[in-house]
């Protein structure tokens, strides 16, 4: 971590290593609380270690993120609050992002499982984030928003056992991609992506796999593997909250009854697709999960 840049770049007299905070997914880097001139700022520091398709996509996804804090997160505001970017450097094979401190700001509260207020403070945020960029393209970022979209699992389609979920998944693919009502997706969507505050607000982290889509995965891939989901796998008071927030944060000439009613048919096969992710990436895991292999039964036979 380059301490010298880190004050040139934001002005600041002095900067000093606070505590490093967490290793990256795969090792490919680090994050690092750092004080600037007495406040704190938190340090993303990324590499990519390799070459294979992998490591290529990993080193994309960084600089798609850099992107994204560049020339996207300044149009969030506190109903989609993101973190502000305070300088980033990229070259080299590596990506230097320094941002604002959450906890400082009082987003300090980190979950696991969100449920109750948290969950639909969650939900909030994303139909906040939908509604501001739909209908939108980026030339930056993701052409797909998500990590596990068709595009970059087929080498996983093998692996898939259930043969009519392996068959299906290029259908599923495309009819996401058909949507006629695409946003900015988020792209990992999980609780552990999501800082809250005392006063109930959310503000989200990690735009690695920002691009365009139908918002449908990010609320599945959200939703999905609850310990309160429902038999069916369709929690549907749950999409009520977010419909009924999409609504109310939708700019004026957009159709929000159509973009509605093909969000909720759509809902069942964006669950669907994330079941075809998990199938093909960890076998194993999949197997075990009842629920998750219930809901592909019904849905498919």
């Amino acid at each position: 971590m380059d301490l010298d840049w880190i004050a040139s770049a934001t002005g600041a007299q002095t900067v000093r290593r606070r505590a490093r905070l967490e290793e990256l997914w795969g090792g490919y880097g680090e994050l690092h609380r750092v004080e600037l001139d007495g406040r704190t700022a938190v340090v993303k520091w990324a590499r990519s270690p390799g070459t294979d398709v992998s490591s290529r996509r990993k080193a994309r996804s960084f600089a798609v993120e850099t992107a994204f804090y560049r020339g996207i997160a300044p149009r969030c505001d506190d109903t989609c609050r993101v973190p502000a970017l305070l300088a980033a450097r990229e070259g080299d094979g590596e990506w230097h992002l320094v941002l604002e401190d959450l906890d400082a700001a009082g987003f300090s509260g980190r979950t696991d499982e969100a449920s109750g207020a948290q969950l639909d403070a969650v939900l909030a945020w994303l139909a906040s984030f939908h509604a501001r960029f739909a209908g939108e393209t980026f030339a930056d970022l993701w052409p797909t928003g998500t990590y596990w979209h068709l595009d970059t699992r087929r080498d996983e389609l093998p692996r898939i056992a259930d043969r009519a979920l392996r068959d299906a998944a290029t259908d599923l693919a495309r009819r996401l991609a058909d949507a006629r009502h695409q946003t900015l997706l988020h792209g990992d969507a999980k609780d552990a992506n999501f800082c809250f505050a005392r006063t109930g607000a959310v503000a989200a982290v990690d735009f690695q796999y920002a691009g365009r889509g139908c918002a449908m995965s990010d609320v599945a891939y959200l939703l999905y593997g609850r310990a309160d989901e429902p038999d069916d796998g369709i929690d549907r008071a749950r999409l009520d909250t977010y419909f009924r927030l999409l609504r109310r944060a939708l700019p004026p000439g957009i159709d929000a009854a159509a973009l509605e009613a093909e969000g909720r048919a759509l809902y069942p096969v964006a669950r669907l697709d994330f079941c075809r992710f998990l199938a093909g990436w960890r076998p194993a895991a999949w197997r075990r999960d009842e629920r998750g292999r219930r809901f592909v039964r019904a849905m498919l036979s």
